[in-house]
């Protein structure tokens, strides 16, 4: 009479509970951090420079992707795509204080020639009027006092921008500080997922969903 055999044991030790969690929480920290560092990130909105584009306390999502892949720290993009364009709102490295980072509009893109003359602007010797632009102040100050209203012209150098705020009366921009190196860019905003007023302590419904231009 035959013996049975039995069956061959799992030599392969059974994953508990807390194993499991364990697991799933490390592999979901390392895709948000895949997705933050190369592909989407969230910023907040803290000033008024981008009004009426952008309101202080806007929560936004920036494409980290669509101009390339960079290393981080040290910023190499090392899968090229495309390069930023004039009208693109773009979050960048600070250039004055690299903890920091601030968002802008393109105006200038690389050889652009780029000047103000009494709060208009001018891009290679044609006038640029957009919609998005406001402005909070008639008064119309002198070169010689600041370079807010009159300002140029100047060449933008190779492998950088020239960016301003759509709030073009409160907004510290290249204006003041100069360019944007593309190696300092993190990507393009492109649309706002929440939007909070701190004034009235309140959600701005309608402003959610909205897709940035």
């Amino acid at each position: 009479m035959a013996s049975k055999k039995n069956p061959p044991a799992d030599s392969s030790p059974a994953k508990g509970p807390l194993r499991e969690n364990i697991e799933a929480i490390v592999i979901a920290l390392i895709l948000a951090l895949f997705i933050r560092t190369f592909v989407v990130q969230a910023f907040k909105i803290p000033s008024g420079s981008m009004l009426n584009t952008l309101q202080i306390g806007d929560h936004i999502l920036v494409n980290k992707f669509i101009y390339g892949v960079k290393l981080p720290f040290i910023q190499k993009t090392i899968i090229p795509v495309k390069e930023p364009k004039q009208d693109d709102i773009v979050v960048f490295i600070y250039p004055e204080d690299p903890k920091k980072d601030f968002i802008k509009r393109v105006v200038g893109v690389e050889g652009d020639v780029v000047e103000m003359r009494a709060k208009k602007l001018y891009v290679n010797g044609k006038r640029v009027e957009r919609d998005y632009t406001i402005h909070t102040d008639r008064r119309v100050l002198p070169g010689q006092l600041t370079t807010r209203d009159n300002f140029g012209p100047v060449t933008v150098p190779k492998d950088s921008l020239f960016v301003m705020g759509d709030n073009r009366d409160n907004s510290h921009d290249s204006r003041f500080w100069g360019f944007v190196p593309l190696k300092a860019v993190k990507g393009k905003a492109f649309m706002i997922y929440f939007s909070w007023n701190g004034r009235d302590h309140s959600v701005r419904w309608g402003r959610m969903g909205d897709i940035l231009r």
